[in-house]
């Protein structure tokens, strides 16, 4: 067997080579990105060397988001942030920030919204907003007021006129967003406007092989968003890959921030008992019973006292070092040194046990090492790690302390946090950014594809069939696993089922033309038995498809009425006589008029033909029209007013299909020669039909019936001209 694919290949000749262009769209991010952090660090350094108000560090990154979109435009803005970190760390704190901006601005461009002037200024105006309130927040959170290149002559001038500090630098660093933001643009629209159209093209990041591209299109159709009403394979993904991301993301932060708490708590730890030992190394021991008997004045004490402050003030984190005697009644004062804004206790003073202590106070009675504490009491959330001092003879005098502040370690576990949310922020938009890319070319668009021209196929013709077979061919999806798989496997069941079906449909029409002519046959044989009756079935049967047609244009009985229920009773008229096989000769070719023994016999034909017919549908499967054959046979005598025959049947109750039989039956009668009567002509008759119509006939087929007449009498007269209808002039 052929394959489809094959053959259409032939007929798409792509511009370039598939591998030349799928190598060129690995490779245009890379390159973008590379152009983009060599722009953001140039432009960067560019303005500061020529103190330029402006930056010029995001021209990088709302390039590469223009020309290739979300994921270039987000690497370009998260790699200048990292490679700018080693000089300068606040950076990282603006890596949300700028993956906004590529976000925003990759956006915008994908969706044609930066095509006029009046959308780039406002474009413009929602950077210089953004960057101005966020960039602005995030600057004094890291740095407080005083940032390099806001310019101390405006803030002066603002201060001067009143303005706090803080608003005074903010409209500043406005005033300075403007500047950079507009430059950027600038910088960026001209170099678009320099690049052609054909070469942009070449930057945009897809994976869609496929040619011709498909209906579906990033700005498209809701084909991908919505399916009948219900969620879409792209609105699912998307979904799915967020919130799972979102779990992991949360619970690597959990662990981090365990991980990274019990590191700086022990770090702390380390570095508190480190300064405790340092303290502890500078006191002299044998000397600190003397200092509490009041002999403090010695020269030693003030040596040390200066020692212990230079400790103190040489290590940040340390917030208090102190050395104490530990006795029954409480902690004895030896030294305490003073920090900024809390003066030092005296030499002497006793300072009672606090809760926290009170489960280690045998163990420093007994002048024992104890694991630093973590305490919230008198002096505050506090770190402390005591020292034993050893005086000559190896007895514990007393303990050097040093506390830090808890609170200390809590501001590190918050910047660590924000520095891992601002990182965090900026790999999530680019992970997501790249596994939505993916997604989308490799899965979304391909199944999206097949789904939209399969939904639009139809097997009505063969015209039909085969365009719809061309369309799923030429999508000629490429992706090189399993759904590539199932597209050629779709491929290939689509053109063997066109194939089945025009064969079928072939077959079936011979089937359908054989049962026709057989029974078409066995009408002839019955009618040739009635002497009189000439080509009355095939005249009628022309009669009854002139007058469903009628009905179809006019709109009667809608319900009923269909092309595929007029083509039944068209087909299904010439056994409205099938019954006569059983009405006796003598009987069926009276040359005269019938008497009434003979004329109740002549009725049966109704009933026997019924009989037949149900019979020929208990041995001819899926034979539909057969059931309106039945109906045409065994109530075509019936009459709109109930008094026709066999069962008297009125109105609506009557068939349809007998009612339009009944209509052409009487004329195909009346305008007939017969060896008892001639023929009548056919205005005559029309009449004769019209004055029955709520009689005998259905009004509304007898006024299709009369609607009809140029097409009915022309069936007739071409019977006629054959002889056999015997009209007269």
């Amino acid at each position: 067997m052929s394959d489809p694919l094959k053959k259409e290949k032939r007929k798409i000749k792509p511009a370039e080579p598939a591998g030349m262009i799928r190598r060129w769209q690995l490779a245009a991010p890379v390159v973008l990105c590379v152009i983009g952090v060599l722009l953001n660090i140039g432009g960067k350094m560019m303005a500061t060397a020529t103190k330029l108000p402006f930056h010029f560090d995001t021209a990088g990154t709302i390039l590469a988001s223009a020309l290739g979109g979300y994921i270039p435009g987000i690497a370009t803005a998260l790699v200048t942030n990292l490679f700018s970190y080693r000089t300068d760390p606040t950076t990282v704190y603006y890596a949300p920030l700028t993956v906004f901006i590529a976000f925003m601005t990759a956006m915008l461009y994908s969706r044609k919204k930066l095509g006029k002037l009046w959308q780039v200024l406002l474009y413009t105006a929602g950077l210089v907003l953004i960057c101005g309130v966020f960039g602005g927040a995030i600057a004094w959170y890291v740095q407080g007021v005083d940032i390099e290149g806001s310019d101390p002559f405006l803030i002066g001038k603002l201060n001067n006129a009143g303005f706090s500090s803080f608003t005074s630098w903010y409209i500043a660093n406005f005033v300075f967003e403007i500047f950079d933001k507009t430059a950027v643009i600038i910088f960026v629209e001209l170099v678009l406007f320099l690049i052609p159209e054909k070469t942009r093209k070449r930057f945009e990041m897809t994976l869609w092989m496929q040619d011709p591209m498909p209906v579906i299109t990033d700005s498209d159709s809701e084909s991908t968003k919505k399916v009948k009403g219900k969620v879409s394979l792209r609105t699912k993904f998307r979904a799915v890959l967020i919130v799972i991301s979102l779990i992991l993301a949360a619970s690597c932060t959990v662990i981090c921030l365990v991980l990274f708490r019990r590191y700086s708590i022990n770090q702390h730890k380390y570095i508190a008992e480190s300064i405790a030992k340092l303290a502890a190394s500078v006191v002299e021991a044998d000397d600190v019973n003397r200092y509490l008997d009041g002999e403090g004045e010695l020269e030693s004490y003030a040596e040390t006292k200066e020692l212990l402050a230079h400790i103190l003030n040489s290590t940040e984190e340390v917030e208090y070092v102190y050395v104490y005697k530990i006795m029954s009644d409480g902690c004895h004062v030896v030294f305490d040194v003073d920090t900024e804004g809390m003066e030092g206790n005296e030499l002497g003073d006793v300072i009672p046990f606090d809760r926290s202590f009170m489960p280690v106070v045998p163990a420093l009675l007994a002048g024992e090492h104890i694991d630093p504490l973590i305490s919230d009491d008198t002096y505050g959330w506090l770190l402390t790690a005591y020292e034993p001092v050893y005086d000559s003879n190896g007895e514990c005098v007393c303990y050097a302390a040093a506390d830090i502040s808890m609170n200390s370690i809590v501001d590190y576990e918050v910047d660590f946090i924000f520095k891992q949310l601002c990182i965090f922020i900026g790999f999530f938009a680019l992970f997501i950014s790249v596994a939505l890319w993916l997604a989308k070319f490799s899965i979304i668009y391909p199944i999206s594809s097949m789904s939209h021209v399969t939904e639009a196929f139809e097997y009505d013709d063969e015209y039909v069939r085969r365009d719809n077979l061309r369309k799923l061919t030429q999508l000629d999806i490429g992706t090189g696993d399993e759904i590539e798989q199932l597209y050629r496997a779709l491929v290939k069941t689509t053109d063997e089922s066109t194939r089945y079906f025009e064969e079928s449909k072939k077959n079936s029409e011979k089937i359908e033309a054989m049962q026709s002519g057989l029974l078409i046959t066995l009408a002839d044989m019955v009618e040739n038995r009635d002497e009189s009756t000439g080509d009355h079935v095939r005249k009628t049967a022309a009669y009854v498809g002139i007058i469903g047609r009628k009905m179809l244009e006019l709109g009667y009985y809608k319900d009923q009425v269909t092309e595929r229920f007029v083509s039944d009773c068209e087909r299904s008229a010439p056994l409205h006589d099938i019954g006569k096989i059983a009405i006796p000769d003598a009987v069926l070719n009276k040359p005269g008029k019938l008497d009434e023994e003979e004329f109740a016999i002549m009725k049966t034909h109704a009933e026997e033909g019924k009989k037949v017919i149900e019979k020929v549908i208990s041995s001819i499967p899926d034979a539909d029209y057969l059931e309106e054959a039945k109906n045409v046979a065994g109530y075509h005598h019936e009459k709109w007013n109930g008094t026709g025959y066999p069962e008297g049947l009125s109105g609506e109750d009557i068939p349809l299909s007998a009612r339009i039989m009944a209509v052409a039956d009487v004329f195909d009668a009346l305008v007939s020669r017969r060896v008892y009567k001639p023929a009548m002509p056919y205005e005559k008759a029309m009449s004769i039909i019209k004055e029955d119509a709520g009689k005998h006939f259905d009004p509304l087929v007898a006024d299709a019936f009369i609607k009809a007449k140029e097409e009915v009498i022309a069936v007739a007269e071409r019977f006629d001209a054959r002889g056999t209808n015997g009209q007269q002039a």
